[in-house]
């Protein structure tokens, strides 16, 4: 029988929207819908978990084109022309497209980009003395070295935005130079002169909203700025320009973040009159979502950033060296950053598809959604006198503040995952304490790239310094006994947990009562001890643990896997120390066992 005219699975009806939520609510079992299934981010934003072609999505005009010719760049510092030239010549070789030189003294331009063809390779300037002179001669040696001015790609940054927020201090005649450098460039129309960078928000601990809307101001704040100095327009800072900004670890967020701020930068130029225009849009991995333990997963996590980015058609991607934050980048964890974007856009195809992204409902309703609140703070920024304004009364960092809290909270409660920081620690791992942060700056004027981890970074410090004054590593014992699927279950859990300590934890040890695990784990030369069992057992068990436990060792940590809540005040005042549970906060937890273990040191 012929089948050729039959539609396939003809006999399945289509499933309504109402009919896969009412059977979610069935497999629910009177749980909230809202609470369990809908996603509220810290952006304010609710994301459903389906979408199908009953919802209305709003599409953004202007969400940029998925880069073919997608610049993979490295920084290249430069101690000296000649130092600086073999790097650069060195990560052609390696493959890659795009050149950061981060120039900090006066530079010979000739000696500096000796045998790099400037018709094929992105070059790009972090400039922060004798800026105009770099420029006279950078555009002169480009000239005469490119077949075509349009061949001339990549950006001048002269830090406009950066230093100001990590310094808090504008530095003498920046626009006036700017300006300046703006005409020197301005024959070059794919030359971006004009760099507004929203790196340092994100790497604050802003949301992805934030750091769309204070870039957004930063931007409107330059070009009021330029255009009060002579021979610039609007029009010429927006040819001009090119935006740089952080990726973070929210994979469908961060990729709708960039396709937002695309189509808000055409926004804001439609209300300066401007129309025809092409700015760059860089993305930078972040500081902010990297660790010092277990860095190797920072390489994981630079790789979901750079596809974030790369679906999120950003014109060029840099990504740091993974063991960045603690060490000077050595050739591999170079070559290993470099290789990330070439695999993902060679390899994965990610730069040999037009859009993949355009028309998905999920992305599309996040964009829309992060534009409009990031449109929204934007207006609310403008209206209460602009950046600078609200940058000096500290409005911003505040706002930001506000937000680095919550995360840093969800970070030490776990429901913010970061791998090997908060969870699945490597214990094997030999680190050096001179890495680790021993302190937080508290200064609220001005803004600093930061990690996240760097609160439980200094509970690590803080371990490390009871090793040095002990003269040995404390170590954790997980004792269990009872119900087997329960104590294995709360001895993972422990172990997970307090391993984030850097203490040495051993792994369970199970006894045939409580009595005997009591005995045994009080005289043993753990400085820890975690009770591993089922709530039935703690029950009938647990408080005859704590008094035989306590009777033989005064001592020593004697937590519980668990809570207890019905007997808890009966065992504390038998002399539990404490519960670790699924709503314990990593950092105070941890922070007490420290305190408890140093006290007895000092005895």
């Amino acid at each position: 029988m012929s089948t050729k005219n039959n539609t396939l699975f003809s006999e399945f009806s289509p499933a309504t929207k109402e009919a896969w939520l009412e059977k979610v609510n069935i497999d629910l079992k009177g749980g909230d819908f809202n609470k369990r299934l809908v996603w509220k981010n810290l952006n304010g934003i609710d994301i459903q978990p389906l979408y199908n072609t009953e919802d209305t999505i709003k599409y953004l005009k202007n969400t940029g084109e998925n880069a073919q010719a997608l610049v993979n760049y490295r920084n290249v510092e430069v101690a000296s022309a000649e130092q600086g030239n073999v790097l650069a010549l060195k990560a052609i070789e390696e493959g890659i497209n795009g050149l950061i030189f981060q120039i900090e003294s006066k530079t010979v331009v000739s000696t500096l980009l000796e045998g790099i063809d400037l018709n094929t390779i992105t070059v790009s300037f972090v400039l922060t003395d004798a800026v105009l002179d770099f420029a006279t001669d950078f555009f002169s040696y480009a000239e005469k070295n490119v077949s075509n001015k349009a061949n001339l790609k990549g950006y001048f940054d002269l830090g406009v935005i950066s230093n100001y927020v990590t310094t808090a201090t504008l530095r003498p005649h920046t626009f006036e130079t700017l300006a300046k450098v703006m005409v020197l460039g301005s024959a070059f129309s794919n030359f971006k002169t004009v760099t507004i960078s929203g790196t340092t928000f994100l790497d604050a601990g802003a949301n992805q909203v934030q750091e769309v809307a204070y870039t957004l101001n930063a931007l409107v704040y330059v070009i009021e700025e330029l255009e009060e100095r002579e021979g610039v327009s609007a029009g010429h800072v927006f040819d001009s320009l090119h935006i740089q900004l952080a990726i973070g670890s929210e994979y469908f967020v961060e990729m709708s973040k960039y396709r937002a701020l695309n189509s808000l930068v055409h926004k804001i130029a439609h209300s300066y009159g401007v129309t025809d225009f092409k700015f760059t849009l860089t993305a930078k991995t972040s500081v902010w979502t990297k660790s010092v333990t277990d860095a190797h997963t920072n390489m994981l996590r630079a790789t979901t950033e750079a596809m974030s980015a790369i679906l999120g058609n950003v014109d060029g991607i840099l990504v740091d060296a993974y063991d960045k934050e603690f060490n000077a980048s050595s050739d591999f964890s170079n070559r290993i950053s470099g290789n990330i974007t070439t695999i993902l856009k060679e390899e994965s195809y990610f730069g040999k598809v037009s859009n993949p992204v355009d028309g998905s409902y999920y992305v599309e309703e996040v964009s829309s959604k992060v534009a409009a609140k990031a449109l929204e703070l934007f207006k609310a920024i403008e209206s209460a006198g602009g950046f600078f304004t609200a940058f000096e009364n500290e409005s911003i960092q505040k706002q930001i503040a506000e937000i680095r809290q919550k995360k840093i909270k969800l970070i030490s409660q776990r429901r913010l995952p970061m791998v090997g920081v908060n969870k699945y620690p490597n214990l094997m791992e030999k680190l050096n304490a001179e890495v680790l942060c021993s302190g937080a700056d508290v200064n609220t004027k001005v803004l600093k790239p930061r990690r996240a981890s760097l609160e439980i970074e200094m509970l690590r410090k803080a371990s490390e310094d009871i090793v040095a004054e002990a003269g040995k590593r404390p170590i954790v014992e997980l004792t269990s006994f009872g119900n087997l699927t329960m104590r294995k279950a709360r001895a993972a859990f422990a172990y997970d947990f307090i391993g984030v300590s850097g203490f040495e934890v051993w792994q369970e040890k199970s006894y045939n009562s409580a009595e005997e695990a009591a005995e045994t784990s009080a005289k043993s030369e753990s400085s820890v001890v975690v009770i591993c069992s089922s709530d039935p057992d703690y029950d009938a068990h647990a408080l005859a643990f704590v008094k035989t436990f306590r009777a033989l060792n005064s001592d020593k940590v004697l937590l519980l896997a668990g809570y207890p809540e019905a007997i808890l005040e009966d065992l504390t005042a038998a002399g539990l120390d404490g519960c670790v549970h699924i709503k314990s906060d990593v950092i105070q937890t941890i922070s007490s066992i420290q305190g408890k273990i140093q006290k007895h040191i000092k005895k």
